[in-house]
């Protein structure tokens, strides 16, 4: 019998066993792709589909069918990507009555490529990264049942992949679960291991064992994804991996230097995907917590050493906003100490020693952050809620005061007062110093609060 008409009685006698909305929601779209050998392969358009039609309707799909067919009925949901990938890879369907006896095996020993040292206990918090953590611990304390994907973003070094890992050793601390931590140029190589043949020019082991790496896991964890782009092949395998993932209900973890939106050179079904879950976003870290990275990394590396805090400012202040590069200028402060024979650290010392590593010169205090705390302190609100994402007009007029007077009395970039003000784009910076410029001039009363501001302040 013709696959179109067993779907089409199949509708018709069912039409009347649920309300219109029911049928229009969940059948309506549906289709049968094809009957064969008593399974029935029926075509949904979303992942949801799947779990709902199998949950609350399977008897009825069943045995209306074994009805109309008149035989025993099995049925199994696909998505049209799924049964495209049938069709296309063959490489990747059952290969067990191909591959008989290979004379080679591949072993599989599960290694998830995690760093035990990248955990949430040593991820230092901030304003800057606050939503991403809490984000990554929620996935990781609930696994394929909240945020997924889970796409992480930012610029390099700020701490994305910590958070990765210390979500696969959180979880795998936790659970049974399987994960797989690869960066995006492993994933690529796997990937062209596929066209690798043997000496009988087959690959079957191969492939089986790309299949079970990747999709025999709970949680598959990708770094630097950005690095797919213009890779057409390798974005194609990496879409069929993510939906088989996806539609099992297993977490998938993601990270790139750019939020989804501005990965121009992905194929929009990936850009779409890595938008159903949640994207957070990491943003350099302020003064504070340079400072407190730079501690952590002295208490984490046991050093006996005396490093003084103006030490500790300085290189908050002046060797940009990576935290390798913060954590290096500290392995190098404390190598030349040692070079020199154990010389005391001190602020003249880090001036010479880290001379390569500053963005520009230093002055002995971190002139916005005491700008930012006298304005706090006058217009009575906290340094934290001016530096946060709050809109407010209680906190948002005090901010945008506080950096017209970063950008008029420091040396200091727009992007770099913005970095200071929790992330904020360098845009947001100059359209604050252009409102407050224009309100001066009409708004005696700003203009001598300013005024004042700027004599505490200098």
């Amino acid at each position: 019998m013709n696959v179109k008409i067993i779907w089409s009685n199949f509708l018709s006698s069912i039409k009347n066993e649920m309300t219109p909305l029911s049928f229009n929601t969940w059948f309506k779209d549906t289709e049968l792709y094809e009957y064969k050998n008593g399974l029935a392969k029926i075509i949904v358009p979303m992942g949801m589909f799947k779990r709902h039609l199998a949950t609350k309707y399977y008897d009825l799909i069943v045995n209306t069918l074994s009805d109309i067919i008149g035989d025993n009925v099995d049925i199994q949901f696909f998505l049209p990507e799924e049964l495209e990938e049938e069709k296309n890879q063959i490489s990747f369907m059952n290969f067990d009555n191909q591959v008989g006896e290979s004379t080679q095996k591949i072993e599989r020993i599960h290694k998830s490529n995690l760093n035990p040292n990248y955990t949430f206990e040593s991820f230092i918090v901030g304003n800057s990264n606050k939503f991403a953590q809490a984000a990554a611990l929620d996935v990781a304390e609930n696994p394929g049942n909240i945020y997924n994907p889970l796409f992480i973003y930012g610029n390099s070094g700020l701490g994305k992949t910590h958070l990765m890992h210390a979500i696969g050793n959180y979880i795998e601390q936790h659970s049974n679960k399987k994960v797989l931590y690869v960066s995006s140029d492993q994933f690529i190589n796997d990937f062209l291991g596929i066209n690798k043949k043997d000496e009988n020019g087959k690959n079957f082991d191969y492939v089986s064992y790309f299949k079970d790496k990747y999709r025999n896991i709970d949680v598959l964890i990708i770094d630097d994804i950005q690095f797919f782009q213009g890779a057409t092949q390798t974005q194609n395998e990496f879409f069929h991996t993510f939906t088989s993932l996806y539609n099992d209900n297993k977490q998938i973890i993601i990270s790139s230097d750019r939020s989804p939106d501005d990965l121009k050179l992905l194929e929009d079904r990936l850009r779409t995907r890595f938008c159903w879950g949640l994207t957070a976003d990491i943003y350099p870290p302020d003064f504070d917590l340079r400072v407190a990275i730079i501690k952590k990394k002295i208490i984490g590396e046991s050093i006996n050493k005396n490093i003084p805090d103006d030490v500790i400012e300085y290189i908050a202040s002046n060797v940009g906003n990576d935290v390798r590069h913060l954590e290096g200028s500290i392995t190098r402060l404390l190598a030349y100490s040692t070079i020199m024979g154990g010389a005391d650290i001190t602020l003249d010392l880090a001036i010479e020693v880290l001379k390569d590593y500053v963005n520009k010169g230093y002055s002995e205090k971190n002139n916005v952050n005491r700008i930012q705390r006298i304005v706090a302190e006058h217009f009575q609100i906290s340094v934290d809620d001016m530096k946060s994402k709050k809109r407010s007009a209680n906190l948002a007029f005090p901010r945008q005061v506080a950096m017209y007077l970063c950008r008029k009395l420091t040396e200091e970039s727009f992007p770099k007062i913005g970095i200071e003000f929790g992330g904020k784009d360098h845009s947001t910076v100059m359209h604050s110093v252009e409102k407050i410029e224009k309100e001066m001039k009409t708004n005696q009363e700003l203009a001598n609060i300013i005024e004042k501001l700027k004599k505490e302040i200098v």
